[in-house]
């Protein structure tokens, strides 16, 4: 029986190539999709999953909340934190410090900038890194010693045997060797801990020392005891907290007036990668937020959902043409029980036809797929059980959710009706028209959100930042006193495509200080250069700029920005004092200058603080370009850098291109969301030329008579789309309220958001329905110039 089945199945799908092929395609298309995004969605969950003690490893976590009630979560902590709380608490088993730094490398003559990780000496025997060479237990006892991945052993020693041999790290001016103990495995992509040099922490810790409880810089992690129960153990923790730094907190509530709650909590490993309150920062990568994996699946539930509707739309508008086959079974014995696993057995042939070239599609796709997802997705290292299942289960489900209704539908039609060919199935077909309005209502609402996201993207590059980065390239230095920031200037202006040249001391950093007497205020703060507005072209509004000229300007003087001024409650800011009491020194405020974006615009500008003190060392240095001569100017920077900081890297970065990064997210997004939406209106378009095709042969003989009766191609063609054309008119309706609400409360996260424009919602709407015309029309127009004699004779 089966056997008769599966040459039924084969016949019927030889025969009725051009649907058998708009239901593979369809499909396929729906299966890759979701395929690549359970591909993602599985390396999502994986993270951290390998290490072996996963199940007792967690880090320690801060909270901070300010008196006016600002909280601050991170996953960082300081050098105190693990040792004084493994020493004090029996649940803790033993504490590894983790800190990334960038450093300064020579190796054979060879600078290079990269980043280290400094670790405890039992991190290779907490964390599961394999090694290549070397004993886990022994590679970083000694304080001097250096663990190298694969990568990083092939980068400094190419084929040599690495073990006993040096690399240096600068330390201030002085280069200090390490010596290679062990080499691990790169580590593998699914890990939050990415590292290429692993240093022991000792060294560290004795160079800078700090025992600070209120300094935060480092991640810290603690293996409990089998079996400890957390949250009595994070009791513990705040004990010892509140016992051992009552003095600092004492000593900092006088001093600097810190009067912040903090908190302490256990966070699993395996939680740190889709956490959104504590994540993976500081030295730990891959941060990712769940909502965007809620997001890819909906999306390729949605796109499958349209394949198999379209399958279903198809099989059942076909319903006729097998009509008489399922009278004549029913009518030799056949039971309806025996047509549905018929019916569901073909289906599942055409998936299985489509899963196969899915995987093909898949694989072709997988590229294009990491670059729009940010990932290195692969199937050989995501191979799993869970791989394996989930695409079966896919299979399935596709199977039957396409081919199940159509069974029931077409095993229950009345042999009397079919012999006698009495149509069993009405010509209205509700269920299959309110498809096909799901269908081109996503695709609608699709489009609708990919303008949404290139108009805020755009919104976003080409925002008037406050002050120009066009031209102007950034080198780190090192910490650089005036006068080799003096020579360095005057050497770099002797080139006519340097048009200008200035510096700040380089970082992101935040103080606080007191107005109006005894009122705290939080604020960004930098030293900068003389000429540093003039060169970025930042206005000062109000009092006047930084001068050499004016002797106090460097001691007693700083120039705050416009948020400054509004959050102080000043009407008359020229002349008002800010107190840095920690430090003993006052400053009057002699400038005011518009407010720029020196973050991103995913922020609001906070309140932003200048000091000029030429006592200070300068990290960046900026330097403008003449527009059309970048090569000749960059390699003379390289020149001069190299010749006055001969033991330092160089390297060169533009303003411009650091900005558009910082929208990398949307940029991603922008083209995840343009991929899904021409899927979507793909498949729809492949359903509706089948449908078109079927609605067509359905009706043949009307065609014929019309055209007998004198009626134009145009005509036909009207006659024979507008159906198709109304279906789409109402997706269109009912897509745009929901489009609006998704969009509005999108924006609603962004600081700086475009406004919702009409515009996107009647193009959108138009595209759509151009689209469907031309795919409807397509079939129409065909069967508009058919010959009518033909047409009449058909029936």
């Amino acid at each position: 029986m089966f056997s008769n089945y599966l040459v039924i199945a084969l016949r019927n799908l030889k025969r009725n190539k051009w649907f058998s092929l708009i239901n593979i395609v369809g499909l396929s298309l729906g299966l890759a999709t979701c395929m690549l995004i359970y591909l993602y969605t599985l390396d999502e969950t994986s993270y951290d999953q390998f290490h072996a003690g996963k199940a007792n490893i967690y880090r320690i976590t801060s909270t901070i909340t300010s008196p006016d009630g600002r909280v601050n979560s991170s996953g960082i902590t300081g050098q105190v934190h693990g040792p004084a709380f493994a020493a004090k608490i029996p649940e803790i088993k033993t504490y590894i410090r983790f800190q990334e730094q960038g450093s300064t490398i020579r190796h054979n003559g060879e600078i290079i900038d990269q980043s280290v990780c400094y670790v405890e000496k039992d991190f290779l025997k907490v964390f599961s890194f394999p090694l290549e060479i070397g004993d886990p237990a022994k590679a970083l006892t000694d304080p001097q010693s250096v663990v190298l991945t694969r990568s990083m052993a092939k980068r400094f020693f190419g084929k040599q045997d690495p073990i006993g041999k040096t690399i240096e790290l600068r330390f201030e001016e002085e280069f200090i060797p390490f010596q290679v103990t062990a080499v691990a495995e790169d580590y593998p992509q699914n890990s939050t801990i990415k590292f290429d040099l692993l240093l022991p922490i000792q060294y560290l810790v004795k160079r800078y020392p700090d025992d600070q409880w209120i300094n935060f810089f480092m991640n810290t992690f603690v293996v409990l005891q089998p079996g400890a129960d957390v949250q009595k153990t994070v009791q513990k923790m705040m004990a010892v907290f509140e016992a051992d730094a009552a003095n600092q907190l004492s000593e900092a509530r006088k001093k600097y007036d810190f009067r912040e709650k903090i908190e302490f909590g256990l966070q699993p490993l395996t939680d740190i990668h889709l956490s959104k309150e504590f994540k993976a920062a500081n030295g730990l990568r891959d941060a990712s937020d769940p909502i965007y994996s809620y997001i890819l699946v909906a999306i390729a539930s949605l796109i499958l959902l349209i394949a198999c509707i379209n399958f279903i739309n198809l099989t059942v508008g076909r319903s006729l043409k097998r009509a008489r086959e399922i009278g004549i079974r029913k009518t030799v014995g056949g039971q309806q029980q025996q047509l549905i696993w018929q019916f569901l057995g073909e289906s599942f042939l055409i998936c299985l036809f489509a899963f196969l070239l899915a995987i093909l599609l898949a694989n072709i796709a997988l590229p294009f797929f990491n670059q729009m997802a940010g990932k290195q997705l692969a199937f050989s290292y995501l191979w799993s059980w869970k791989l394996v299942a989930g695409y079966v289960f896919l299979l399935l489900a596709t199977a039957l959710l396409a081919g199940y209704y159509p069974a029931l539908v077409l095993s229950r039609f009345n042999p009397v009706d079919t012999l006698y060919s009495r149509k069993p199935f009405t010509s209205k077909n509700y269920l299959g028209k309110l498809m096909v309005t799901f269908q081109f209502a996503l695709a609608t609402f699709l489009i609708i959100a990919v303008m949404a996201i290139y108009t805020q993207f755009n919104y976003l590059t080409r925002f008037d930042l406050g002050y120009s980065d066009k031209g102007i390239a950034r080198m780190y230095t090192p910490n650089i006193d005036v006068n080799k920031l003096t020579l360095f200037k005057s050497e770099l202006l002797k080139n006519p495509a340097i048009e200008d040249v200035s510096a700040d001391q380089g970082g992101d950093w935040f103080t606080m200080a007191r107005i109006n007497n005894d009122v705290s205020i939080d604020f960004n703060f930098k030293y900068i250069d003389e000429n540093y507005f003039d060169f970025l072209k930042i206005p000062v509004v109000k009092g006047r700029s930084f001068s050499r000229q004016m002797g106090q300007d460097t001691a007693a003087s700083v120039i705050v920005n416009e948020s400054f001024v509004k959050k102080a409650g000043w009407k008359q800011p020229l002349g008002e004092e800010v107190d840095f009491f920690y430090n003993k020194k006052k400053y009057a405020v002699i400038g005011v200058i518009r407010d720029y974006h020196y973050a991103s615009l995913n922020e609001p500008i906070q309140p932003q603080l200048f000091i000029f003190d030429p006592s200070y060392r300068y990290g960046n240095v900026y330097v403008k370009l003449k527009e059309g001569k970048r090569a000749n100017a960059e390699s003379h920077v390289s020149q001069i850098f190299k010749n006055l900081f001969p033991a330092n890297p160089f390297a060169l970065s533009y303003l411009d291109q650091e900005n558009l990064q910082a929208y990398e997210k949307e940029a991603r997004w922008k083209q995840i969301i343009s991929a899904s939406a021409v899927m979507t209106i793909l498949i729809s378009c492949i359903g509706l030329l089948g449908l078109s095709t079927i609605a067509a042969q359905q009706r043949t003989k009307e065609i014929g008579i019309r055209k007998v009766l004198g009626a134009s191609v145009p005509g036909l063609i009207g006659n024979l789309s507008k159906d198709f054309l109304k279906l789409v008119a109402i997706a269109a309706i009912v897509a745009i309220p929901l489009a609006w609400l998704a969009i509005h409360q999108w924006l609603e996260q962004y600081p700086y958001r475009t406004p919702i424009s009409w515009w996107m919602f009647s193009l959108s709407a138009a595209l759509v329905v151009i689209i469907a015309l031309i795919t409807t029309g397509i079939q129409a127009y065909q069967a508009a110039l058919s010959n009518p004699v033909d047409s009449l004779k058909s029936e």
